[in-house]
């Protein structure tokens, strides 16, 4: 599963997270993911479809935050991609993050945190597709 690394210093607490962001006026969701995935990490996507909707209440670094979640699917059209280990996730031309693969099997055992809540009841109704 290809997820952006996170980390809240108030919890001491790091967590993984799909990439993405928001969605802008006038654009669908489905063209969000892609534009999100093109800025952040340069790549182009195909085959998007919509797992699922999560509302997510959350706290972060001490604040508290709310927030819809739209669930895509996709893949990448470079194979590339695929073979990457890892990559600068990049917003307003520097980099903020980085971007890599991680096994699902590490999130299901709890070996990893993978946030938003409710992520991985999302992808287990897919067969566990990531």
């Amino acid at each position: 599963m290809f997820v952006s690394e996170g980390h809240d210093s108030k919890k001491g607490e790091t967590f993984y997270r799909p990439i993405g962001g928001g969605i802008e006026f006038g654009e669908f969701g489905r063209q969000a993911i892609a534009r999100e995935v093109k800025e952040e990490i340069g790549a182009e996507i195909t085959d998007v479809r919509l797992l699922g909707v999560l509302e997510n209440l959350f706290t972060y670094e001490g604040r508290p935050g709310h927030e819809l979640v739209m669930v895509y699917e996709g893949r990448f059209v470079d194979p590339a991609f695929e073979e990457d280990v890892e990559r600068s996730i990049i917003e307003d031309g520097r980099p903020v993050g980085k971007a890599l693969w991680k096994p699902l099997a590490e999130f299901l055992d709890a070996r990893l945190r993978l946030y938003p809540e409710g992520l991985l009841d999302v992808l287990r109704a897919e067969g566990g597709s990531a």
